[in-house]
């Protein structure tokens, strides 16, 4: 009796009206295509919405030093959102030098911020030669030679450097040139004096040599004249003396010239903070 009177219900039970049929059999297609509809990335800024890509720093070391030199800016630099390359200067000839980092800038797509240290300083000037994605210069302690001069005549113009006195006897090459480098035992003092002596120790170890014929090779072109230049070196810089960068900065009619007390010639590895923040101005400034 149960289970008759059971059935009779579901019998008696009202069908779902055609509207209601239809509301259900849109809601489960409309869930379909929610959960099969392929997953979209967000859609790329528009070329003229405003927003511009970050333009590539590349680092290029100098003399007696390495890429890991750049360690402590490259952070502050990635943290801010900067896309960093360090180039591996191999410190054999100033145009075959600067050959090498043009082939980087040229496989960079957008805008390049060219920055040396030292004698990386001629490399960069040569490199950025007929470079329009060049935007600006940065000399970090570094080089800019007039077409004709070279490290070695820039130095005799201010003598009061004391790196000459320091080098260690050359090593000869097979091909007749010389690789240079600081005496490990003076290398504090001369290149460093405002890291810790530990740390030092370790720069003096691991320094890459220049051949000495790079650093008497004049340079046969420049771009500091045409492109903009920020220079910041520290003020007791034994390599490159205070007086030289003042006038090359100067001569160069930089946009900006910070000369750091007490710091050494190693300024990025000294106040990393300092040379990030000049050259992220030079990045954004027009």
């Amino acid at each position: 009796m149960v289970a008759a009177t059971a059935r009779q219900m579901r019998r008696e039970e009202p069908l779902p009206s055609k509207d209601t049929q239809m509301r259900a059999w849109l809601m489960t297609a409309s869930l379909l295509a929610m959960f099969s509809a392929p997953a979209t990335l967000p859609a790329a800024p528009h070329p003229n919405s405003g927003t511009e890509p970050k333009p590539t720093i590349v680092l290029v070391h100098g003399a007696f030093a390495g890429s890991s030199s750049w360690n402590s800016v490259i952070a502050d630099l990635s943290r801010d959102g900067y896309p960093v390359i360090a180039a591996a200067n191999p410190l054999r000839s100033v145009k075959g030098d600067a050959a090498y980092v043009a082939s980087i800038v040229a496989s960079v797509k957008g805008p390049v911020i060219l920055v040396g240290h030292s004698y990386g300083g001629e490399v960069i000037s040569v490199a950025a030669v007929g470079r329009s994605n060049v935007k600006a210069l940065v000399f970090v302690a570094g080089l800019a030679p007039e077409v004709g001069e070279s490290a070695a005549s820039l130095g005799t113009r201010f003598p009061a450097g004391t790196l000459n006195e320091t080098l260690a006897p050359p090593v000869p090459l097979p091909d007749g040139n010389n690789d240079l480098y600081i005496d490990q035992t003076r290398y504090w003092k001369q290149f460093a004096a405002d890291v810790p002596q530990n740390d030092a120790r370790g720069m003096a170890v691991t320094q890459r040599p220049v051949t000495q014929a790079a650093l008497g090779e004049p340079v046969a072109a420049l771009s500091w004249r045409n492109v903009p230049s920020w220079f910041v070196w520290g003020s007791l810089d034994r390599n490159i003396p205070a007086a030289l960068h003042a006038y090359m900065a100067e001569r160069a009619k930089a946009r900006e010239a910070l000369e750091v007390p007490g710091a050494s010639h190693v300024v990025m590895i000294s106040h990393p903070h300092e040379v990030a923040a000049m050259i992220e101005r030079a990045a954004t400034t027009r």
